[in-house]
């Protein structure tokens, strides 16, 4: 696993998490505001993010829209805002645990411990799908792959789109074409077999844990998101 990313801009709450982190058993990294914080988050592959709020600049909940636009990273919101109106909203958007200051450094520490024992689980919303590293962004109708645009046909997003709304479900080539090409089609069904082709080449680089297209000979198609590593 990577390195807790602690992203505070105070150097004494950042110090004193540092070492309780490490005490743990984690790697840490310390970023004392929000833009080091995104800029270093690639490289970092951080294993979770203990994220202040009140940042100098690029605030916490730019932070989280960030990170949350790359994948599933589990996000700890710490900050001296403790209303109910701003944990729901980093919860809303996108916050696995919210810890208000002040907080005990061994309270944080359980919390990193209950989140990271969660299941990895897939975030299915209205605005986006997440698989991991993989993000369809239903808004945009961008797929995106580590956080990088993959160029996607229309009717190939359509297709992944559709299988990423029912993860898991076996479809035969007959019912994606009446749903993804429309009843009026009057082709091959060889079209769902080529589209299928052109994702999987697309998505070659998509960790086969966090979920893959697959084939179910004499059945159809699926796409399996494995939602409990």
């Amino acid at each position: 696993m990577g390195p807790i990313m602690i992203v505070e801009d105070e150097d004494a709450i950042a110090r004193v998490l540092a070492a309780y982190v490490r005490k743990a058993g984690y790697e840490s990294l310390v970023c004392n505001d929000g833009s080091q914080a995104l800029a270093s988050f690639d490289e970092a592959k951080p294993g979770l993010v203990l994220l202040d709020v009140m940042l100098p600049g690029t605030d916490g909940w730019e932070v989280l829209r960030g990170i949350r636009a790359k994948g599933s990273c589990p996000v700890i919101m710490l900050t001296a805002r403790g209303e109910v109106g701003d944990r729901i909203r980093g919860l809303n958007g996108g916050a696995d645990d919210y810890i208000a200051k002040p907080f005990e450094p061994e309270e944080v520490v359980a919390r990193i411990q209950a989140v990271l024992r969660r299941p990895a689980q897939s975030l299915v919303g209205r605005d986006q799908i997440v698989f991991g590293s993989l993000r369809i962004d239903r808004q945009s109708r961008g797929v995106y792959l580590n956080g990088a645009l993959l160029s996607v046909t229309p009717r190939d997003l359509s297709l992944l789109l559709f299988l990423a709304e029912h993860p898991n479900r076996i479809f035969e080539r007959e019912q994606l074409i009446e749903k993804v090409w429309g009843i009026d089609y009057e082709g091959s069904d060889r079209a769902v077999d080529l589209s299928v082709k052109r994702l999987r080449s697309l998505l070659l680089h998509w960790p086969a844990e966090e979920g893959e297209i697959r084939t179910l000979r004499g059945t159809g198609y699926q796409l399996h998101a494995n939602t409990n590593r």
